[in-house]
């Protein structure tokens, strides 16, 4: 759900570390297509870093295919809720709050070390595979000046 008069995208807190961590994968074709069309095409393509993105605390652009959406809400609503709040601390976020894509990446690596994701994404489902801490990794090496 990108807002129509803007193409701002709308994220729920905890979809700023997938969107880091994406890595061409989903819970179904509609919602991995819907994801390559955030990530790979707007957020990694030409100009992604000034992409505006607003935080909400519903259902959000990543989520509109989603087969787990259940109208403004998600049928794990409860872990969603649990995931959004340690996600919102942890880089300072609130509802109505918005940043282009390229702050909300220096947001990432100033609040969120590596190994962080065990306690943040706990009960994610997506955790085990270690594409974000990866993600995560690899954002925090980019920042390193070269020897």
């Amino acid at each position: 759900m990108s807002d129509p008069d803007t193409n701002r995208l709308r994220f729920r807190p905890h979809h700023f570390l997938c969107a880091l961590g994406y890595q061409g994968k989903g819970y179904s074709e509609a919602f991995t297509r819907n994801m390559d069309r955030i990530v790979q095409d707007r957020l990694r393509g030409k100009d992604g870093d000034a992409v505006e993105i607003e935080v909400t605390a519903q259902t959000d652009s990543i989520c509109a295919p989603c087969p787990h959406r259940r109208g403004a809400l998600c049928e794990s609503q409860e872990k969603i809720e649990t995931l959004d709040a340690r996600h919102a601390a942890a880089l300072k976020l609130s509802a109505g709050d918005r940043l282009s894509w390229g702050a909300a990446k220096a947001r990432i690596r100033a609040q969120v070390k590596p190994g962080d994701l065990g306690v943040i994404c706990e009960s994610c489902q997506w955790l085990e595979y270690g594409m974000c801490e990866g993600a995560l990794r690899r954002l925090h090496e980019a920042a390193q000046p070269s020897a």
